[in-house]
């Protein structure tokens, strides 16, 4: 792999896509008369709670894992992650053959860590708070030999997520439509990142936007300062899957240049989002997953007279969490 400092290009993300062809589930794109009327729009969702592990996660980790040289398995991988990326690694390690080891916070969801063991994985927890990860992880690394999968700063993993957008893309244009507007939630910038590389080799024109917690809206601020900003807090939201500090080196060099713009949503207005995604879709999004649905939902975004497609990014949440945010809508 000698691709460190480089950025994926469409012909990258197309690779990807044939690799995960065999392993990963091509999810459909949906739509509801409801959240039409709503809107104004017509409006596309992207539901990656259907996706291999209950996230888009799995993307990325297979097509970086599945390209590891016979002499780099023999130590497996080690990755740190609050819960979809660390099921994505474990599952795409154990189709592999390879060991794998999670380094995870404390406070991530108890599914979350049952089901990251659950597809082979080795569980190492560390406290947000007081803790490096990257020091445990590194550590790990060199005792075991094992290989560090970066959540989203990584050539292999942009590509992978990338599949997303070139779905999207291919999907509406082979209902004739071209999106004005794709939303996706973000936290490192993998997903986005990758998705406005396939989104806008297909459809220039479109606006590929960010989606994130409100108070840890890193993303859209670094937009307006030009510079990769930084939360002030690395916990407090319910969205658990989108608490990264801070944008990714990589991924904000492609999202600053070809994304640019971000919206974000209240705990409120997510658990109302987390609702209607079961009521009217029947799909069960995570918190962290139905951030650009809560967004769309607060009317934060204008898609009147628009196509617009929505990315629901995963959907591994604990009974308690959903059990509250449908009580709060």
């Amino acid at each position: 792999m000698t691709h460190a400092n480089a950025l994926p290009t469409i012909d990258d993300i197309l690779s990807a896509a044939e690799r995960l062809a065999p392993v990963a589930v091509r999810t459909p794109l949906i739509s509801s008369a409801k959240l039409d009327e709503l809107t104004g729009g017509r409006v596309f969702l992207k539901p990656e709670p259907l996706q291999r592990t209950g996230s888009f996660k799995f993307r990325g980790a297979y097509n970086r894992i599945s390209r590891l040289g016979a002499e780099q398995r023999v130590g497996g991988v080690v990755a740190c992650s609050s819960g979809n990326h660390a099921q994505g690694v474990a599952a795409a390690a154990t189709l592999m053959g390879m060991p794998s080891v999670i380094v995870m916070p404390k406070d991530a969801p108890a599914m979350k860590k049952a089901r990251t063991i659950a597809f082979g994985g080795e569980v190492v927890e560390y406290d947000r708070e007081t803790d490096d990860r990257d020091a445990i992880a590194g550590a790990i690394a060199r005792e075991r030999g094992a290989v560090f999968v970066p959540p989203y700063d990584d050539f292999y993993i942009i590509a992978g997520q990338g599949t997303v957008g070139l779905e999207i893309a291919q999907d509406l244009a082979a209902q004739g439509l071209a999106p004005d507007v794709v939303i996706a939630n973000a936290s490192g910038g993998g997903l986005v990142s990758g998705i406005a590389l396939a989104v806008k080799d297909r459809f220039p024109e479109a606006r590929v936007m960010t989606a994130e917690p409100a108070g840890f809206d890193d993303h859209a601020r670094s937009f307006r300062s030009g510079g990769r900003e930084r939360n002030n807090r690395v916990s407090g939201s319910i969205c658990d899957a989108l608490m990264a500090a801070t944008p990714g080196k990589l991924t904000f060099e492609i999202s600053s240049r070809i994304v640019g713009e971000g919206v974000s949503a209240t705990d409120e207005e997510v658990a109302r989002a987390v609702a209607f995604a079961f009521e009217e879709l029947k799909i069960v999004v995570e918190p962290g997953g139905a951030v650009a649905l809560a967004a769309v939902l607060a009317g934060k975004v204008d898609l009147a007279g628009k196509t617009a497609a929505i990315v629901l990014s995963g959907g591994n949440v604990d009974a308690t969490v959903f059990a509250r945010c449908l009580a709060a809508a």
